[in-house]
């Protein structure tokens, strides 16, 4: 028995470094092996920053496309409103006209056939001439007013055709652009799903902060901004503003409350692409009460601008925008945004940032 101990422990003794060696060497191969991994993962998550900042830069120009076509296809669908008034117009005039030379014309047919002058009486033979020369010389009137408004009423037609040809290939064009703009939006929503599922405890912060605040100043305020810098300009030139539309109440005028207004009124189509005015981050993304759905940027140099009255929201807090990138859509029931720009706690004159909506 003892010497069957001793055989046992001579084997564990032995047997022991190169279990330990074993050990490590699995060790060593599961660090390389997650080193690999995470390579590949960063390499991954390079690769997909890349995808977002290029289906960032393609949402712009589409969206600036989108805008453009939405505008152009408004102005055409007003111009042909206008030319069918016209061609109605110039229709109910031609009818008159053919009432008035059907009237002139009977009052020659008449005279001619209902002679009641002696040819031998000179002033019966003038006054007769007179009348068929009057009545003549209308009918010539109202025959080339006619053929004049003809004229102009198949111009107008032919107009109305080219504007038709127009609003139809805008349309097509119009439609194409969007789907491309939807797809993107659907693209970068997917990229943002990992972003959305981040923000519960963020969202259900600023549900409280949003609950608390009494107006958007308290609530812009409350989510905080870019930090203050020593350079207080928001950009070198005059940025286009998020939507377009109308400018209907400026900075400082007196809004139907009495107050003096801390940003601007834009008067929009119904659900007018609004876009992020700046490069920043989104702070806030939800509804808050008697502005609708409302979007909080904040940009550099401490500046934060507030964009009201959405009736869709295509951002999420924490998500970094572009210029020009679009963030959602007006709410067809309230087409008008306030925007309002705030460095720090004071509200600033939009007129300094942005070009007049046209």
């Amino acid at each position: 028995m003892r010497r069957l101990a001793i055989i046992f422990a001579v084997f564990v003794l032995a047997g022991a470094p190169a279990m330990g060696a074993s050990e490590l060497a699995k060790i060593n191969a599961q660090i390389r092996q997650t080193e690999q991994q995470d390579k590949k993962l960063s390499q991954q998550v390079k690769s997909s920053e890349r995808d977002v900042a290029a289906t960032k830069k393609k949402l712009v120009r589409a969206a600036d496309q989108v805008s453009t076509l939405e505008e152009q296809r408004g102005a055409i669908a007003k111009k042909i409103t206008e030319l069918d008034n016209k061609i109605e117009g110039l229709s109910a005039e031609i009818e008159r006209n053919r009432v008035r030379i059907a009237e002139a014309a009977s009052s020659i047919l008449f005279v001619a056939s209902h002679p009641s002058f002696n040819t031998d009486d000179m002033r019966q033979y003038a006054l007769a001439s007179a009348v068929l020369s009057g009545a003549a010389q209308r009918f010539d009137e109202e025959m080339e007013r006619a053929e004049a408004q003809i004229k102009e009423l198949a111009a107008a037609r032919e107009e109305r055709a080219i504007e038709k040809e127009k609003l139809d290939r805008t349309a097509k064009k119009y439609a194409a652009e969007k789907t491309q703009l939807d797809k993107l939006l659907r693209q970068r929503a997917a990229q943002n799903e990992k972003l959305k599922n981040q923000q519960a405890a963020v969202r259900k912060k600023l549900r409280e902060l949003s609950a608390r605040a009494k107006n958007i100043s308290e609530l812009s305020a409350g989510v905080g901004s870019s930090k203050m810098s020593g350079d207080a300009r928001f950009s070198r030139r005059k940025l286009n503003p998020p939507v377009r539309g109308r400018l209907v109440v400026r900075f400082g005028e007196k809004t139907a409350l009495g107050l003096n207004s801390d940003g601007w009124r834009i008067r929009t189509r119904g659900d007018a692409l609004v876009m992020a005015p700046a490069d920043g981050e989104v702070k806030f993304a939800d509804s808050f009460k008697g502005f609708g759905k409302v979007i909080i940027m904040s940009h550099k140099n401490g500046y934060n601008t507030v964009l009201t009255n959405l009736g869709q929201i295509d951002a999420v807090v924490g998500q970094e925008v572009l210029a020009g990138e679009p963030v959602g859509r007006m709410d067809p029931n309230k087409p008008e945004m306030y925007l309002e720009v705030r460095r720090g706690n004071k509200a600033v004159n939009p007129e300094n940032i942005f070009k007049e909506p046209e």
